[in-house]
C-alpha cells in the first residue's frame, strides 16, 4: 500500500500560496528569500528520490508541466520529476502532455484510495491547495512534511481549510534547515486504533 505525503512550503502562519513566486500572486515568492541551506535541499531531493509518483491538482500540474521538461540539473532532481508517473485530479484537462501523467477525476476520493491500494512506493502532493484540503478532510494523508518558512504573511492560501474540524497529529520529526531560521516538521495523522 502506497504512503500518501503532502509535502509543502509553508509560512509561520500556515500560508501555502506561491513560495516560489511563479503563480503571480501579489505576495509570491515569498520562499526564496530564505536560505534553507544544503541539509535542506537533500531532504527535498531524497524526498522525490523516494517517491513512487506525484498526486497534483490541476494548477499545480500545470505550473510544473510548464516548468520542469525543460530543465536539467546535476544531481538528478529534473530527471526524476520528469521520469517519474504523475496523477493530476482533474475534471477538465484531457489531454495531459507531460510524460508519464494519468489523469484522476470523478470520485477523487475513490480513486485515489484505489491509488493507494494499488502503489508500493510513496504519492508525493506537492503545492494542489484544494486537492489537499480535500485529502485531510477525507483522511487518504499518511503524513504531513512542512518546511516552515520564518515569515508571516497575514493572507493568502492555506494549507489546512477553515472548515470547523479538529485533525489531530503526531510529531514525527522536526528539525533546522540552513541558518535563516527554516525548520522542517514531519506529522502522521493520530487515527483511533480499531
Amino acid at each position: 500500500m502506497a504512503k500518501l505525503v503532502v509535502s509543502e512550503f509553508i509560512s509561520v502562519d500556515g500560508v501555502m500560496e506561491d513560495p516560489g513566486g511563479s503563480e503571480g500572486s501579489a505576495r509570491g515568492g515569498w520562499g526564496v528569500q530564505f536560505n534553507r541551506g544544503a541539509e535542506g535541499d537533500k531532504f527535498k531531493l531524497d524526498e522525490l528520490i523516494s517517491a513512487d509518483a506525484l498526486l497534483l491538482g490541476r494548477k499545480t500540474y500545470e505550473g510544473f508541466a510548464a516548468a520542469w521538461p525543460s530543465r536539467t540539473d546535476e544531481v538528478g532532481f529534473a530527471g526524476k520529476m520528469n521520469s517519474m508517473r504523475k496523477y493530476v485530479v482533474s475534471n477538465t484537462l484531457r489531454n495531459p502532455e507531460w510524460n508519464n501523467t494519468t489523469v484522476v477525476g470523478g470520485d477523487i476520493v475513490g480513486e485515489i484510495s484505489k491509488l493507494k491500494q494499488q502503489r508500493g512506493g510513496d504519492l508525493l502532493v506537492n503545492g494542489s491547495c484544494m486537492l489537499v484540503h480535500t485529502l485531510i478532510e477525507s483522511d487518504l494523508v499518511d503524513e504531513l512534511r512542512l518546511m516552515v518558512f520564518p515569515i508571516v504573511l497575514g493572507m493568502g492560501k492555506r494549507l489546512f481549510s477553515d472548515r470547523p474540524h479538529a485533525w489531530p497529529f503526531r510529531l514525527l520529526d522536526s528539525r533546522p534547515m540552513g541558518q535563516e531560521g527554516v525548520l522542517v516538521v514531519r506529522y502522521e495523522p493520530k487515527r483511533e486504533k480499531s
